[in-house]
């Protein structure tokens, strides 16, 4: 299992539509509106890489309102 987290910026405003829609996609565990130079912060999970790729860019970057994401994969040392 892979777990990342996902930092987004939004249009100003939709913050909190984006994380609540964001919320109820298949993989994200959590999904929260924040502040500082990201507007909504994501904790996901998939099988594998290409799992949570695909999560990213075909789920989560297409939501209305999301003008850029970093996704940070979680790794252990």
């Amino acid at each position: 299992m892979v777990h990342a987290y996902i930092l987004i910026q939004t249009e100003v405003g939709k913050a909190a539509a984006v994380a609540a829609e964001i919320a109820g996609i298949s993989g994200v565990t959590t999904a929260e509106d924040v502040t500082g130079p990201y507007d909504v912060i994501v904790r996901a999970e998939a099988d594998n890489v290409d799992l949570l790729g695909q999560l990213v860019v075909a789920r989560i970057q297409s939501v209305d309102g999301i003008t850029r994401t970093l996704t940070c994969p979680v790794v252990h040392l």
